[in-house]
């Protein structure tokens, strides 16, 4: 669920700070307020890949301090940084799609261990074997709290296709989460 415990008047005049006067306390407390849900939300998207959620955390933060002066505070500053961590992931997971060739430590370190059998898959490892649409307005819808009107927007999709995909992430996870039955010695 989103969020809605810190003060926008807070979060602006910390902003404005940052931007007025490069205080590097109001930068720390933003940092320190925001960068967990973020955290959670790029690295859920990601499919688990920590190294690449903290890399979307980075970039987040370079491209939000940078661009801070053409902030509206239409929304809050939580969600106009959700929006960026969120197209930054987005742009990783074309860059993954777009690899050519199965990379060593993929064929070596699987980020995501398959089930056992008899065993049940935790939550969060079946999130990350969804694809990554289904996966991503998962999140935003179940996880986030964010509206289908909320998705579509952010992710240029109609709410049609963000009920689809919620509806597929969702039958997806309930069969990755249901126990693998035992097969029987032939």
């Amino acid at each position: 669920m989103r969020q809605t415990a810190i003060s926008p008047a807070d979060d602006r005049a910390l902003a404005e700070a940052l931007q007025v006067r490069g205080d590097e306390r109001a930068f720390r407390e933003l940092y320190r307020r925001h960068t967990p849900a973020l955290y959670q939300l790029t690295l859920r998207v990601l499919g688990g890949s920590d190294a690449d959620a903290q890399d979307v955390i980075q970039e987040t933060w370079i491209r939000a301090t940078t661009k801070l002066d053409g902030f509206r505070w239409e929304s809050s500053l939580r969600t106009w940084l959700t929006g960026i961590a969120l197209n930054l992931s987005r742009e990783v997971l074309r860059r993954r799609a777009r690899r050519p060739t199965v990379e060593w430590s993929e064929v070596h370190e699987p980020a995501i261990a398959p089930p056992r059998l008899g065993d049940r898959m935790d939550l969060e490892r079946a999130i990350a074997t969804l694809p990554p649409g289904s996966r991503t307005v998962l999140v935003l819808h179940d996880i986030e709290g964010f509206t289908h009107e909320e998705i579509a927007n952010r992710l240029g999709v109609s709410i049609g296709t963000s009920k689809s995909q919620l509806f597929a992430a969702r039958r997806a996870l309930r069969v990755r989460l249901t126990r693998v039955e035992e097969i029987p010695n032939a």
